[in-house]
């Protein structure tokens, strides 16, 4: 975790787990549909490796609502299903 640490330095302790959570379910949502990372990262308007670096759990990668709205309607699915954090305490 020292190196996610050294990479976050400016997030917030208690939500370096949700963002790797929310790269955890991105990654689950993409699979679901069968679509690789390049397919996916097209559809949402950014690179594969912008959408590699936020999948990624040992990166912390903040990025906008905006581009969480993106991924979401690309992947055919409401939002807020990007941001449950079912392995949270």
């Amino acid at each position: 975790m020292g190196d996610i640490m050294s990479r976050a330095k400016q997030i917030a302790y208690k939500n370096i787990q949700r963002y790797v959570e929310l790269g955890l379910n991105i990654s689950y949502f993409r699979k679901l549909r069968n679509l690789t990372q390049e397919e996916l990262a097209e559809k949402a308007g950014i690179s594969r490796s912008h959408l590699s670096s936020i999948e990624a759990p040992n990166i912390v990668k903040t990025f906008s609502l905006e581009l969480l709205f993106d991924l979401a309607d690309a992947l055919n699915i409401e939002p807020y299903r990007l941001m449950d954090f079912k392995n949270i305490d």
